[in-house]
């Protein structure tokens, strides 16, 4: 026998034994469905959501803008599985698919760093997102992705989940690593800590409880600080200095960050000194505080548009009349602490601190930072580069930048002219090399 017959030979049988394997590996899967016909529904859901294995693929971009804010013309990026391995103009490589944005200016995919993801509303006859019956906490996960899947359409790519009960958020983030659900990138908290009313609080207790949500798979700690939430705007602080000094240092020790919910001055001057890594909401801080928080490097995530959101979806709400005017008030008083602390140099986030049906608005917060005195170059900053320091990625994540993860957002206009292009004109997404969003019209 010559070598040619041999080696024709062999190959016929690695196909023969490829097409033996196929078959019992089918037959096995049929067998086992069988047993068990839940798994027939489940594989194929995992299918119907998985997002397709990404390929290497050069991205054509009429400009792209790097993370200093300068504007790069006729950009190729080059993306090999879930990186970008170069960013540059020219040819791009060879052999490789093109996507052509030639049309759009590109930019880093956003990250809202406040969110609750899990809170869902189907806006079903006669409820109200308030005082829903109680689901399943899988019931929830799966109805959830509809929040995720609005949330990418916003050029959201990573959202930082501060609240969530039975562990619905850890679900959904790791079904996301996984790719098993489409979302965007999840960092989550799980449930906050808070103090009820009038009851002594214990720092002993809530360091004990900061520890025990780390150990279940928090990435972050979250503490009410204060009360206020919805229609409330009560700024009473609930939750004393001591108390989260000690769950501060007991997440720093593991490695973990901190966030404090406080409404009013008094629970953000005692959330800053106590080393919390970010503060969320808050109005009427004083000038010692705000310089304590730019020596600090505290990030503010101030939330501003999250109760215009209160305000316009009142009626979905069943809010009473007389709850207006004190919600308009304070989106005053917060814009206003928002303009004094930016003016003096403290890092400020981009947090919509979504619920229910203000997912796919994630981005109007940048329109009160502009407001507030940013540029557009600026309020971009706290959608990307800021966020993504807050959470310890700065270099996976806010920048169109080698090594970093491909999160690509394709808008129409010049965002850093005008920052509703951000907040409106999102047209192509890409997280981590998948594209979830196609509205360019090339389908």
């Amino acid at each position: 026998m010559t070598r040619a017959n041999a080696t024709t030979k062999t190959r016929r049988h690695e196909r023969r034994h490829e097409k033996e394997n196929c078959f019992f590996f089918v037959l096995s899967f049929v067998l086992s469905c069988l047993r068990r016909p839940g798994a027939v529904l489940a594989t194929v859901l995992c299918l119907l959501v998985a997002p397709a294995s990404a390929a290497t693929k050069a991205i054509r971009a009429g400009k792209a803008i790097d993370p200093s804010g300068k504007v790069i013309t006729n950009a190729v990026i080059v993306v090999d599985n879930d990186r970008i391995v170069s960013v540059g103009t020219g040819a791009p490589p060879a052999g490789v698919e093109v996507v052509d944005l030639s049309r759009f200016t590109v930019i880093p995919g956003m990250i809202d760093v406040h969110v609750h993801m899990t809170y869902f509303w189907d806006g079903a006859p006669g409820t109200r997102p308030l005082g829903q019956p109680r689901r399943p906490a899988g019931v929830t996960t799966v109805l959830a992705a509809e929040n995720a899947r609005r949330t990418l359409e916003t050029g959201v790519t990573t959202v930082r989940d501060l609240g969530a009960t039975n562990e619905v958020d850890y679900a959904m983030r790791d079904l996301i690593n996984m790719g098993k659900m489409v979302g965007p990138r999840m960092f989550v908290a799980g449930q906050g800590l808070s103090a009820g009313r009038d009851v002594p609080v214990d720092p002993e207790a809530f360091r004990q409880l900061a520890e025990a949500r780390l150990a279940a798979g928090s990435d972050w700690v979250k503490i009410f600080g204060s009360r206020g939430s919805y229609q409330s705007v009560d700024t009473t602080q609930t939750v004393p200095f001591e108390a989260m000094k000690a769950v501060v240092d007991a997440a720093h020790a593991k490695n973990h960050r901190v966030a404090i919910h406080s409404y009013g001055p008094s629970g953000v001057k005692d959330a800053v000194r106590a080393g919390a890594d970010s503060v969320e909401h808050g109005i009427d801080l004083d000038d010692e505080t705000i310089a304590e928080m730019v020596r600090r490097g505290t990030v503010w995530v101030p939330t501003i548009d999250h109760n215009r959101y209160y305000v316009d979806a009142r009626d979905e709400f069943g809010f009473a009349a007389d709850t207006i005017p004190p919600l308009q008030a304070y989106i005053e008083k917060n814009l206003e602490s928002t303009r004094r602390a930016f003016k003096a140099g403290v890092k400020i986030a981009m947090g919509s601190d979504a619920v229910y049906t203000m997912f796919g608005q994630n981005t109007r917060e940048l329109g009160w930072f502009v407001k507030a005195g940013m540029t557009p170059a600026q309020a971009l900053a706290s959608a990307t580069t800021i966020p993504a320091a807050l959470l310890g990625q700065e270099k996976a994540l806010g920048a169109l930048a080698v090594g970093s993860f491909a999160d690509i957002v394709a808008v129409e206009g010049d965002p850093l002219a005008d920052v509703n292009v951000l907040i409106n004109k999102v047209r192509w997404v890409m997280k981590g090399g998948t594209v979830v969003v196609d509205r360019t019209g090339s389908r």
